[in-house]
């Protein structure tokens, strides 16, 4: 089966993420989602280089929601369960949209974090504990 012929619905996400999928209408993954999704569902690593506005941040952020909402939450509730680095705050900024709107049916939190602005909401967003951090190196 080549990546044309498959659909989000055919790939073994859960529901919160298929709805969520489907609340922006997308029915077909991208030829970089179709070859990410299943490896990083089972838990192995996975690299991929695509091409900019191809949909590398679904690749990796649909699994990534799946396997947080599978597991038990942790019993340190104030460290992220994952970190995402991104080189810019724009890029940061975009992940993290992404982010919430993939796993907008969920119930896990994300934040992100970057430089250039007061870092007073970023910290309380900390302390309130994520599931999610999105960051720039510098912050």
């Amino acid at each position: 089966m080549t990546s044309s012929q498959v659909t989000f619905a055919a790939l073994p996400l859960i529901e919160p993420l298929q709805r969520a999928l489907a609340a922006k209408q997308y029915t077909h993954p991208t030829p970089i989602q179709a070859q990410a999704i299943p490896p990083v569902l089972d838990g192995r690593d996975f690299l991929g280089i695509a091409q900019t506005g191809t949909g590398k941040t679904a690749a990796f952020a649909l699994p990534i929601l799946q396997r947080l909402a599978k597991s038990p939450k942790p019993t340190t509730p104030f460290a992220p369960r994952v970190l995402v680095l991104a080189p810019t705050r724009e890029l940061a900024s975009q992940i993290s949209a992404s982010f919430a709107a993939y796993g907008r049916f969920l119930k896990l939190k994300h934040a992100v974090i970057y430089g250039g602005v007061s870092p007073f909401h970023q910290i309380r967003a900390m302390r309130h504990g994520v599931d999610v951090l999105i960051a720039t190196p510098g912050r």
